[in-house]
């Protein structure tokens, strides 16, 4: 009977060591941004569609996941982890200026 307690507090230890790894290793800050898009040789951008497109969290600046977003003004905002679309939900004005589909 004592070694199935015990068993079962270790399970319950480890399970909580590991949830606690996942929440704060969450969301990361990236260090530096992407590149800038190149112009080509006539010195124009490229496409349109390519300058519109965000590849990078708002909120914390990682890589975005396509399946986390919210729709802003009609327009799809992407994000890296739900926190990060929770935070921009309190104050989605503060984050537009980061978003190239928000650009003018």
């Amino acid at each position: 009977m004592k070694n199935t307690k015990m068993s079962g507090s270790i399970v319950l230890l480890v399970a909580f060591l590991i949830i606690g790894t996942v929440s704060v290793n969450g969301c990361k800050k990236q260090s530096s941004p992407p590149p800038a898009p190149v112009a080509s040789e006539s010195g124009a951008q490229p496409a349109q569609a390519a300058a519109a497109e965000q590849t990078i969290c708002p909120v914390m600046g990682g890589p975005v996941n396509k399946d986390i977003f919210v729709e802003y003004q009609g327009k799809k905002v992407y994000f890296c982890c739900e926190q990060c679309k929770a935070e921009f939900n309190k104050e989605p004005e503060k984050y537009l200026p980061k978003l190239p589909q928000f650009a003018k």
